[in-house]
């Protein structure tokens, strides 16, 4: 058993996949993921007061 079988976290080559993915998370698709969440909840909010009216006193 040589020693990256016994520690697979000391593999170089697994060790720069793991930097890679999680450079991929951290900088493209966490991003990208929240300003869609956040787009989209604006979306759902202008939609909402396209139909139901402006939040507050309805002005009677």
């Amino acid at each position: 058993m040589s020693a990256a079988e016994a520690n697979p976290a000391a593999d170089p080559k697994r060790r720069r996949h793991e930097i890679v993915a999680f450079l991929m998370l951290a900088v493209l698709i966490w991003p990208v993921i929240s300003v869609g969440v956040v787009g989209g909840y604006g979306f759902l909010i202008w939609m909402s007061q396209l139909v139901l009216g402006p939040p507050g006193p309805s002005g009677h």
